[in-house]
This record gives structure tokens, C-alpha cells and sequence, in this order.
């Protein structure tokens, strides 16, 4: 139990809310589904989502149910693909499903914004699936890490393999003789996940910055924290050869 006035531990991971924002600040793409027809939006760049799409707190008329006014309005759902931007196994990190009721004509070549009245965002993982409401997904903010995450992964990998050995040394309990392959997964303000693959299967290990970070200017100190601790381990967790 935390005694009154100690400090609060820090989080070690993002909440459901602030993934699925950073997951919509980061798309290239999205499927629409509306009117029975599915369209793919390629080549959005950051929030172009937000600049695309207006979502509203439902809002019914005088002596009507949210639902009963939802019935009239053609029903959006808004899906998006999160991919590891590494070559691990079982890529697909998370999906997420926004759900809501047109208010105004949606249409892929449109110059105008599209309003929709809000239902839900769906966010499903390997943990399981969560339901986020508009006054959650509005408190929470993306991830400062979610614009670059993807070349910054690549960079390690391709230039830095030998620090992902590094990083080995961190993770708890350590990696068994059976790993054949480790490759960083993901990488948020809270720290960085790993994933040791073995030949019939595969766990993920996150390690935490010290701190969370607020700007992406941080992450080169957090990271090389990481590998200082890294180094002070007194034993090696190598991969076999």
C-alpha cells in the first residue's frame, strides 16, 4: 500500500486512451465504411484525421434519445491498422474502430470537413479490447514518440543491431537459450518494448525510461539511460549463435 504523500509510482506504459490517439496521430491510412461501401484513405499526413473528420458528443433533440436521433443518420465507422515497423512476427500491434453517426455527407474527395456524432473508439490488442469514450479520448493527447516511432526503430535495427543485444541485459526474467531473434517492437514516451522470438512462439518485454518523456528532443538521453544501466549488468544476455 502507498503511504499518504509518497509520490505516485510513474507510468510505465500508455493508457488505452492515449494509444489509440497516438495510433490516429501517426495513420497513413484508414478504411471508411459508410452506406454499406468501404473506402481506403491513403497519404494522411499526422492529424489530418482531425482536420478530416469532426467528432461530436452526441447531442439529442429536445424529448428524443440519443439513439432514437442516431437511427436517421447514416452509421461511420472509421478503421485503422497499427503495424510494427519492424519485421517481427505477428506485426499487427493493435486495431482500432472509431464508431460514430454522420452529420454531415462524407465523401473521399471532399475539401470539406466531415462532422460525426460520436459512438465509441474500439481498441483491440493482444491484451484484449477496450471501449473509449469522447471525454477520455479528449483528455488523453498523443504520444510525443508517434510521428517518428517508425524511423526510429528502423534506425536501430539497421544501423544499431548491437544495442538491441545491449538492451537484452535489461530484461526480466531473462531471455532463455530457446530465443533465436529479438527485435524492437515498439517505442512510446514510457519506454521501449522488445520482442524475443523463439521457434514456436514469442513474449514482449518493455523496458521503462527512467522517466516519461514530454518532447521527442528527450529520447536520445532516455535511451542512452537504458544502455548505461544496460552495461552495468554484471551478466550478458546474448543471443546463441
Amino acid at each position: 500500500m502507498r503511504m499518504s504523500g509518497a509520490p505516485a509510482t510513474p507510468a510505465a506504459a500508455p493508457t488505452d486512451a492515449e494509444r489509440v490517439r497516438s495510433i490516429l496521430a501517426a495513420a497513413h491510412s484508414m478504411t471508411v465504411v459508410t452506406d454499406g461501401l468501404r473506402s481506403e484513405v491513403h497519404q494522411m499526413e499526422g492529424e489530418d484525421l482531425l482536420g478530416r473528420l469532426h467528432l461530436h458528443p452526441a447531442a439529442p433533440a429536445a424529448g428524443q434519445g440519443a439513439a432514437a436521433l442516431g437511427e436517421d443518420r447514416p452509421v461511420i465507422r472509421l478503421e485503422f491498422t497499427d503495424i510494427a515497423p519492424t519485421p517481427v512476427r505477428d506485426r499487427v500491434r493493435a486495431r482500432v474502430t472509431v464508431i460514430g453517426h454522420l452529420l454531415t455527407p462524407y465523401t473521399d474527395n471532399s475539401a470539406e470537413s466531415t462532422c460525426v456524432e460520436y459512438g465509441q473508439a474500439i481498441l483491440e490488442t493482444a491484451e484484449g479490447t477496450s471501449y473509449i469514450g469522447l471525454e477520455e479520448l479528449d483528455q488523453a493527447w498523443p504520444d510525443p514518440l508517434a510521428p517518428y516511432e517508425a524511423g526510429m526503430l528502423t534506425h536501430l535495427l539497421d544501423d544499431h543491431p548491437e544495442l538491441v543485444t545491449l538492451l537484452l541485459r535489461l530484461v526480466r526474467p531473462a531471455p532463455a537459450a530457446a530465443v533465436v531473434r529479438a527485435l524492437p517492437l515498439a517505442l512510446d514516451r514510457y519506454g521501449i518494448t522488445l520482442r524475443l522470438e523463439e521457434a514456436n512462439g514469442h513474449r514482449d518485454a518493455r523496458l521503462p525510461f527512467p522517466s516519461p518523456l514530454d518532447d521527442v528532443e528527450q529520447s536520445g538521453a532516455q535511451i542512452q539511460a537504458l544502455l548505461s544501466a544496460a552495461r552495468r549488468r554484471s551478466h550478458r544476455n546474448t543471443l546463441p549463435a
